[in-house]
């Protein structure tokens, strides 16, 4: 079993690849494979509804985009997939939603790959925001017909500056409960 977590903050090792790093580490201690994804510095092209994914010779995106090469088959292979946020301007940064919104478009035109994998959100704020930007990365989830664990609450965490999250300990117990129980939930959707 494998889990694939993206950092969707254009920002190299900040609170959400901490965040999203946590997760990944309590996975690993669980026996599940990972594998972390950052957008930090690489500039995902947005979707441009062309259809092209629905005509093209295998499983893949039309578009000439280095920063998106080899993500499709990452998401095929993953059994779950973490995806983090930072909040910007009280919704998730525009790296993380172009690259879910062209995966999700070559999935549902390629048989639905994604369909009863698990998926999860992480969220981070400097001070609100979260639960909106929470809940935008999780329909990405529904409507892509994944399954998504809970926790103990929301999950989401505080802080602004880089590594002020790690201040933040209900949020990253949060996030142990979390890959936790997309663990179990990975089990049992393993068989």
């Amino acid at each position: 079993m494998k889990v694939l977590g993206i950092s969707g903050s254009p920002r190299k090792d900040g609170n959400t690849q901490i965040l999203i790093q946590t997760a990944l580490d309590v996975l690993q201690e669980e026996g599940i494979e990972t594998e972390l994804l950052s957008l930090a510095g690489r500039p995902v092209k947005p979707c441009v509804a062309c259809g092209g994914c629905a005509k093209a010779e295998g499983i893949r995106c039309v578009q000439e985009d280095p920063a998106f090469e080899g993500i499709i088959d990452r998401f095929i292979e993953a059994d779950g997939v973490l995806v983090g946020s930072p909040v910007y301007f009280g919704s998730a940064t525009p790296e993380i939603m172009a690259l879910l919104d062209r995966v999700g478009y070559v999935s549902r035109s390629n048989g639905n790959f994604l369909r009863r994998k698990a998926g999860a959100a992480v969220v981070v704020a400097r001070r609100a925001g979260q639960n909106f930007t929470f809940a935008q990365l999780n329909y990405f989830f529904l409507i892509s017909e994944m399954i998504v664990p809970g926790s103990t609450y929301w999950n989401i965490a505080f802080g602004r500056e880089k590594g002020q999250v790690a201040s933040d300990q209900e949020g990253l117990d949060t996030v142990k409960t979390l890959a936790k129980n997309m663990a179990w939930l990975l089990r049992k959707l393993g068989g």
